[in-house]
């Protein structure tokens, strides 16, 4: 039994956030499996195929899955970094509204499914993050990356933050990582039932108007 299942958790985290994520995500592919499939027809018909982006992440205990997401750049996109700020260029028109939405997200109930994922956890990164963290840091990776989580919901505005930042890659590598592990870290010390589904529901319900701790927009806009 590894350390996650001695948190406060206790049984829910060993077996019930598993069992309540397989069978969410299985009943979303069954609700929402018309919906998927009209969204994947229109980036097929506005932008062409592939209708799908597939990318390594790191998962849990560092391991490397593919992501499943809705391609919301140009089939031509120069791979770059992999951060991405408002106004990014490489978005396409549906590709900006399918990601405003989260609807871009979608195709994650599969990697929910398949057990690569959970609903909440960290947001799983490409490698040169989360498997680089070193000491009580590494406990992140732990958990299975999640859909959402506390996070997430903290940087909704995460491209616009970017968007603001002077060096965008430094803004993120010194800055908002480092955050997000806090935070993260924070949500593995109290998960449970109650915090995953307050996590779903926040995630689900119209976003309120977001604004970054003051440190945060301070080293945003220099």
């Amino acid at each position: 039994m590894d350390s996650v299942t001695k948190l406060q958790g206790g049984l829910y985290v060993a077996y019930g956030k598993r069992c309540m994520d397989f069978t969410l995500a299985a009943v979303g592919l069954l609700v929402l499996g018309i919906p998927v499939v009209v969204l994947g027809l229109m980036i097929g018909l506005m932008e062409g195929s592939p209708v799908l982006f597939r990318q390594k992440r790191v998962g849990r205990h560092g391991e490397l899955f593919t992501i499943y997401k809705f391609r919301t750049m140009t089939r031509r996109a120069t791979p770059g970094s992999s951060i991405t700020v408002s106004g990014d260029a490489r978005v396409t028109g549906l590709g900006k509204w399918l990601r405003r939405l989260k609807l871009d997200e979608l195709p994650q109930l599969l990697n929910v499914v398949k057990g690569d994922m959970s609903f909440v956890g960290p947001r799983p990164d490409v490698p040169g993050y989360m498997d680089r963290l070193q000491g009580a840091e590494a406990r992140v990776r732990e958990l299975r990356p999640g859909i959402t989580g506390p996070a997430s919901l903290a940087f909704r505005n995460e491209e616009a933050l970017l968007a603001r930042a002077a060096d965008p890659v430094a803004f993120n590598d010194q800055v908002l990582f480092p955050e997000k592990v806090r935070l993260n870290l924070r949500y593995m010390e109290n998960v449970s039932l109650v915090s995953d589904l307050g996590y779903i529901l926040e995630t689900i319900l119209p976003a309120r108007e977001e604004a970054a701790s003051p440190l945060l927009d301070c080293q945003a806009s220099r």
